[in-house]
């Protein structure tokens, strides 16, 4: 792949995954709100604008990394989360469940909606893999966000769940939670356990993988 090939592969690739992860952060804040906290909202948070959920590292420079280490083969990252007051929801525990969810099932629904029209819509050679390509990567952000260690959705949901002394203990884990996620990586965790479960729920859509 030349260099310009392999920048409009980024490009595409890229987008696709704004899309993914705008809507994930809409969601949690979106829900947020509907529970009684405003904080998303007041940040100007509440946007299906992408340009509002841009962190710097997470979802410009480590896809580009992962992007060029992998000679253009995988793409990956995150948005900056959205900003949320659980002392301002209406029952703090039980909400955060909610809100956790909130971001990896919009991101099913929005990959179960993709896997109906490809199922519908005759290949095109150009827009049947950009669609194939956004399904899996709603699909990867739903599986890769529901893995219970901080600051991830699953680690809040699972402090939802917890009984609150434990919750508190659990929510110290915080800290370390980028030298886990870098750990499991590094590990090739992400291929043995991650990606079998992303063709698990993307064959169960009816959709080859």
């Amino acid at each position: 792949m030349n260099l310009l090939n392999l920048i409009i592969a980024f490009a595409a690739s890229f987008a696709l995954l704004m899309i993914a992860m705008t809507v994930h952060e809409f969601a949690h804040g979106l829900v947020a709100y509907k529970l009684g906290d405003a904080t998303a909202k007041l940040s100007g948070r509440l946007t299906l604008n992408p340009l509002a959920h841009i962190d710097p590292f997470w979802t410009i420079i480590l896809p580009l990394l992962l992007f060029l280490s992998t000679a253009g083969r995988f793409v990956f990252g995150a948005a900056k989360p959205v900003p949320v007051n659980y002392w301002s929801l209406k029952n703090p525990k039980r909400d955060m469940i909610w809100i956790g969810l909130a971001g990896p099932l919009a991101n099913f629904i929005l990959a179960l909606i993709i896997s109906g029209i490809l199922k519908i819509t005759p290949f095109h050679a150009l827009i049947t893999p950009l669609f194939f390509q956004l399904l899996v990567i709603n699909v990867v952000l739903a599986v890769f966000n529901l893995i219970p260690v901080p600051p991830l959705d699953g680690s809040k949901i699972l402090m939802g769940l917890l009984p609150s002394q434990l919750s508190s203990q659990y929510s110290e884990f915080e800290r370390y939670g980028f030298i886990i996620l870098v750990v499991f990586i590094w590990l090739g965790l992400f291929d043995r356990l991650l990606w079998p479960l992303v063709g698990l729920v993307i064959r169960a859509m009816g959709v080859n993988f």
